[in-house]
């Protein structure tokens, strides 16, 4: 993927996206429950922006090979 700036963006249907900056197509949207929204106590796009930026620098590290994907089983939970 080129370099570009990212954004986030909360969408009028409370859809959290993130995208390139100079694009409207959405890289990865998150949907929150009402539930979950209430559980977070309104702070759903906090948790979101912490959730994107470290899968943005996982992601990273994948490209750069410092990654360990050798593992015999993952959990994933």
């Amino acid at each position: 993927m080129p370099t570009s700036f990212l954004e986030i963006v909360e969408l009028p249907d409370g859809r959290i996206e993130l995208r390139r900056a100079e694009d409207e197509g959405s890289l990865v949207t998150l949907d929150f429950s009402e539930d979950a929204k209430a559980f977070l106590q309104g702070q759903h796009v906090e948790v979101a922006k912490a959730m994107l930026s470290v899968g943005v620098q996982m992601a990273g590290r994948l490209v750069e090979g410092d990654f360990n994907t050798d593992e015999a089983a993952r959990v994933l939970h």
